[in-house]
Order: C-alpha cells, then sequence, then structure tokens
C-alpha cells in the first residue's frame, strides 16, 4: 500500500513546525519533503494538521483472555488508534496469565488475528502472579515477551523481586513493577487524605507506593537490572526515582494523563470513575510528577488504559474496582491542558509519548524519519470538542473526563503503513 501524506505540519527538533509531505511505501516511510509525488497512491490532505509520530502506550489492559465484558484485543487496539497510539504493551493481569510458552502463543495469535495497531504482549514475572515461583523468562523473551510483570498487584517478597530482577538482567530484559505494599493498603479505595476523611473511607497512604520503589531501585542496583516503575504517583516516589538515577541506577519511570491532570481534590463525590489505582494523590504530589516529567525524572507518559463495565463501577467507590480508560482522551486532554496552558511544549508532549517510551525500552519505534516504520497520526489541534463516553470505541465508558471540552483530536492513524483508523470509520 502506497500512502502519499500532503501539506501536513511536522515539527523539527527545535519545535518549530514545518510544512511537510510525507511517502508511504511497503510499511516503511519512503521520502519525506516538499511537493513529493507518487502514482497510485492514496492521498491525504493533512492541511493544517500535525503530523507526529504514533503514539506508544506501553500500560494498557486489553483484558482478553478473561475478560472480554470489559475490553477485547479488538476493541481495545481500535480504541488505541483512535486515540492516534500505534503501539501500545499489554498488561498480563488476565485469565489465563501469560505465564507459559502455551499462554503467549495463544495471546500472540489473538493479537495477530483481531489487533488494528501493534500489541507488545508482557508477560508475568511469577506464575499466576502470585509472586511465588518465578516464570521461565529466557522461554517467554524467546515467545516474544515484551517485558515482565506482575502489574495490578506488587510482588511482596524482596527476595522473590531480587531472583527476578536477576534472572531479567541475565536475559537482558526489564522488570517492570505495580509498586504497592499490602500490608499498608488497609482496604483503602482512595489517597489517604482530606477526601477520605470527609467520607470516611479507607484511604491508600503515599509510603505504600514509595516504600516498594525505595526497596526495589536498591535491588535493581544490586542485580545491575533495568527497572521500570509503572504510573508513579506520589512526591515521595519521585524523589526516590530522581536520587536513583542521580545514583546511577538503571531506573525508568512513567506517569499517567489522570496523575499529571487531576487530585483528589477533584473528586466531586463518591464517583467510582475517579477510583484508580494508584489513587489521584494530593494537590503536591500532581505538582510534583509535572516537575518530575520535566526534569528528567520521569521519563514518559502511560495511561494505565484499564476498561470496566458499568455494573462494576456502579457498584460504588468502596466495592467497585480501580481503573479508568485512557487511549482515547490522552492526547486532547494533555495538549488542553498542559500544552495550551505553557506547563509543556507541543515538542515536549509529542516526545512524551513517542521517542521517549521507545528510547527507555529500546524500541525501534516513535520515530518520523526516512526508513523507519510507517507509525503516524494527524491530528486536529484547532477543533474543539468535548470528551464523550458514549462514542468509545473501548467497550470501557470508565472515565472522569466526560464533558471536558478539548483540542488536539487525532483524525487519521497510520499504522505499520495501514490506515488502522480514519475519523469516520476503521478499518482493521
Amino acid at each position: 500500500m502506497t500512502i502519499l501524506i500532503k501539506n501536513g505540519q511536522w515539527l523539527t527538533d527545535k519545535g518549530q513546525k514545518e510544512a511537510v509531505d510525507i511517502l508511504i511505501k511497503d510499511e516503511k516511510i519512503a521520502a519525506i519533503g516538499p511537493d513529493l509525488q507518487a502514482e497510485d497512491a492514496e492521498i491525504i490532505d493533512a492541511t493544517g494538521l500535525l503530523v507526529s509520530p504514533g503514539f506508544v502506550d506501553l500500560h494498557v489492559h486489553l483484558r482478553e483472555p478473561g475478560g472480554e465484558k470489559k475490553e477485547t484485543i479488538a476493541t481495545g487496539t481500535l480504541a488505541a488508534a483512535r486515540g492516534g497510539f500505534t503501539t501500545i504493551a499489554a498488561m498480563p493481569n488476565t485469565r489465563p496469565v501469560p505465564d507459559s510458552v502455551e499462554t503467549l502463543q495463544n495471546l500472540n495469535k489473538r493479537i495477530a488475528e483481531t489487533g488494528a495497531v501493534r500489541v507488545l504482549p508482557y508477560a508475568s514475572i511469577t506464575i499466576r502472579e502470585l509472586g511465588k515461583e518465578l516464570t521461565d523468562f529466557a522461554a517467554l523473551k524467546e515467545e516474544g515477551a515484551f517485558a515482565f510483570t506482575d502489574d495490578g498487584v506488587g510482588v511482596q517478597s524482596a527476595d522473590m523481586m531480587l531472583q527476578a530482577m536477576q534472572l531479567a538482567a541475565s536475559v537482558d530484559m526489564p522488570i517492570v513493577a505495580h509498586c504497592e505494599e499490602n500490608t499498608l493498603i488497609h482496604k483503602g479505595s482512595v489517597h489517604e487524605g482530606e477526601f477520605s476523611k470527609k467520607h470516611g473511607l479507607n484511604g491508600i497512604p503515599s509510603v505504600c507506593e514509595s516504600v516498594h520503589i525505595a526497596r526495589d531501585v536498591l535491588l535493581a542496583e544490586a542485580a545491575n537490572c533495568h527497572y521500570h516503575v509503572c504510573h508513579i504517583s506520589t512526591k515521595e516516589s519521585v524523589r526516590v526515582v530522581r536520587d536513583a538515577k542521580r545514583a546511577g541506577i538503571r531506573v525508568t519511570a512513567e506517569v499517567t494523563p489522570h496523575h499529571l491532570l487531576l487530585c483528589d481534590e477533584d473528586i466531586p463525590g463518591l464517583d467510582s470513575n475517579y477510583k484508580m489505582n494508584p489513587p489521584l494523590r494530593g494537590k503536591a504530589d500532581r505538582d510534583a510528577l509535572i516537575e518530575g516529567l520535566l526534569d528528567g525524572t520521569i521519563d514518559f507518559i502511560a495511561t494505565d488504559h484499564a476498561p470496566h463495565t458499568a455494573e462494576e463501577k456502579a457498584e460504588g467507590m468502596d466495592l467497585a474496582p480501580f481503573g479508568i480508560v485512557g487511549l482515547e482522551t490522552a492526547f486532547p486532554l494533555l495538549y488542553t491542558n498542559l500544552v495550551e496552558k505553557g506547563i509543556l511544549t507541543e515538542k515536549q508532549l509529542v516526545d512524551f509519548l513517542t521517542v521517549k517510551p521507545a528510547q527507555a525500552f529500546d524500541l525501534p519505534y516513535g520515530k518520523l524519519e526516512v526508513g523507519a516504520v510507517a507509525d503516524l497520526v494527524l491530528v486536529d489541534l484547532t477543533k474543539e470538542e468535548s470528551i464523550d463516553p458514549n462514542t468509545f470505541l473501548s467497550k470501557g465508558r470508565n472515565t472522569p473526563f466526560g464533558g471536558w471540552e478539548c483540542k488536539g483530536w487525532p483524525v487519521v492513524t497510520i499504522a505499520a503503513g495501514k490506515i488502522a483508523w480514519k475519523r469516520g470509520y476503521v478499518t482493521v
């Protein structure tokens, strides 16, 4: 398939916009320049649109297998394409867990059959994510595992985590951690702060996260392992990661759009669409996350897209499952609330969603250059629309951002040289 993008605007290394045509052939970017021509090409008029590398999201829950009522690989990857994401990494807290060659083979087969964009599958650190027995890292790597994580639960045993890191280092693979000390959760459903006190809810203290990160960075140093922190949320956690990087420990970290944009003061009431794990923290934590992103302590942004059914979320703040969806709203929310308000530049935001996650995990994506895989998204930065969960391609409607007015909506997503989504219709 040959595609010619005409009259787009791309960001130079200095963050300036320049007019550009881009020619795509055989899944690769064949040419970039002015006034390109190509016979028999599908022409896309990108006048007035930002042309960006396809976004990369390394923390997504696709729920399949086992949770198809919440999401499937097909619906989740279409949601990703609509949001401009061309590479996503699927977390392993499914049923069954991808903890063996057989289960990972089955998952990869389903991805190949139904995925609309590239899906990099995580394998679990431990069998069934129970924290008791390590999986076969070498065999799972050979089968195509992207990295190892027990996301959804923290590895509670320091000895088990050290063994995992040593094994991961021996096969040159990352350990990705959901950081949560179970003995400090106390059946909490929200952050331990003013909101939890006001509503009589058990709170999850900040130290529940930061103490695990502090433990793990020292274990990573001992094991000489690449250690990655999922969805960092507290000012103490940022401090620990910053100090670890200064000490030369190989640690990377991600932050979600919702933790950058909201704090517990913003929760309007007992609305479980504001219930996620880690929870929305205090204003000082949110400020520290933005500061950490800007100074390089936090490496990139990931959505932690976590769909649930309406019936599950209707169970209330105490009983409803943790998590919100994020693939279809990430860029508009961040562009409108961080770029337009002068907190980030356009170049910084695009980098945090493309080249930064790719660099952190040594992936060949997130690039807009000749010879690169043709993963691109065209974005309308001017048209303002409100977020309407009823229009989501994801099965999940669980978002606290319904009704928010945003600019920066993707209109065409091209994954590996093929149109994965175009405003008004989808192609698979």
